[in-house]
């Protein structure tokens, strides 16, 4: 019999033997679907190819202590695994990083009042955001982001306690992250 026609299975316990051949099979078996699944999540084919690759190093590194008994599903699983793995790790750090920072050439000065402007769209793109707040939680968040107030400066100006102004302060950021996010999904 030749080794294509062998089930995932028999594959694979001829990968904990450390058989190549069977592993390619496996990968050449798998790999569009998984890429597929990757990519409908992430969006992203650099990102979904990434994922793949991870999870057939994980597979290869892992073989001989892996006890797999369906190998298809405990590939789908680790496959999901990482990509929501990938999804948390933009979450935490929605910012792009720039390989290298280059400067605006010598003939570009920043003046105040292009500064002035940015931040005038910044605090009305902000308030924006912050529709459908209570008008206190809004004031609470100004107060303190814009303003640059602690919060026992806050609790005293407005007669509240500490913990009001930071429970709002929580509230607040907690409305916008999820008005952000489903900017960004929308995009």
């Amino acid at each position: 019999m030749n080794s294509v026609d062998l089930s995932d299975q028999e594959l694979w316990l001829q990968v904990t033997a450390d058989s190549d051949s069977a592993f390619v099979i496996l990968y050449n078996r798998h790999w569009k679907t998984l890429l597929k699944t990757a990519h409908f999540y992430l969006k992203d084919t650099s990102l979904a190819e990434e994922v793949v690759h991870d999870v057939y190093v994980v597979l290869w590194n892992r073989r001989k202590y892996l006890k797999i008994d369906s190998f298809q599903n405990y590939i789908y699983i680790t496959a999901r695994y990482h990509v929501f793995k990938k999804l948390k790790e933009a979450k935490r750090s929605p910012i792009d990083y720039v390989e290298e920072y280059k400067e605006l050439p010598a003939n570009i000065a920043s003046s105040g009042t292009t500064e002035k402007l940015l931040e005038e769209d910044f605090e009305t793109e902000l308030k924006t955001h912050l529709n459908g707040l209570p008008k206190r939680c809004v004031e609470i968040f100004l107060l303190s982001r814009i303003n640059q107030l602690s919060n026992t400066e806050i609790a005293e100006r407005l007669g509240i306690s500490r913990f009001t102004v930071e429970n709002q302060i929580t509230h607040a950021l907690k409305h916008l992250r999820t008005q952000i996010s489903s900017r960004a999904i929308n995009n």
